[in-house]
């Protein structure tokens, strides 16, 4: 039995990448970095957007180019649906929503902060489930770092009302 080949589509701040994998044998893979920020000292959120619209389609067709792929063999398409900015998901998951129902290939929508967790683990299964713990034990942390800072936040609105 093949694996899938699957195209991948990465665009939640200022890169634009696209990937082929083979299961889990990366093919190839392109990324463009966005020059335009540079002179701001950070992204700018709306040129991210706008230079996702303008890459986004060549670096994938450099992608299939270079491989020797064609649309026609891909069997699904993972997209990053988020964290990242909001414009700039837009862009990717507009674009991978398209090819999918152009293509006729299931769509997978996927998680920009477990995708690094995953890809930097490989595929050794037992080192991402390490990855993932220590991932929600973060999201724990933050939850209730929030969580305490909106109390706090209440806290202070409610002295000020009081004029305590």
């Amino acid at each position: 039995m093949s694996s899938q080949i699957i195209l991948g589509i990465e665009t939640s701040c200022d890169e634009t990448a696209a990937a082929l994998l083979d299961g889990y044998e990366l093919i190839h893979h392109i990324t463009a970095t966005q020059l335009v920020h540079t002179s701001y000292g950070g992204v700018v959120p709306e040129y991210a957007s706008r230079e996702h619209n303008k890459l986004l389609g060549p670096v994938i067709k450099s992608v299939l180019k270079q491989a020797d792929y064609k649309l026609s063999q891909i069997d699904g398409i993972a997209v990053t649906q988020g964290p990242g900015l909001a414009g700039s998901l837009l862009v990717g998951l507009s674009y991978a929503k398209g090819l999918a129902l152009g293509l006729q290939v299931p769509l997978y929508g996927i998680n920009h902060i477990e995708g690094h967790i995953f890809a930097n683990s490989g595929h050794e299964k037992s080192q991402a489930l390490k990855d993932c713990k220590r991932m929600n034990n973060w999201n724990r942390s933050i939850r209730h770092e929030v969580h305490g800072l909106q109390l706090l936040h209440r806290c202070n609105r409610f002295s000020q009302e009081l004029k305590l």
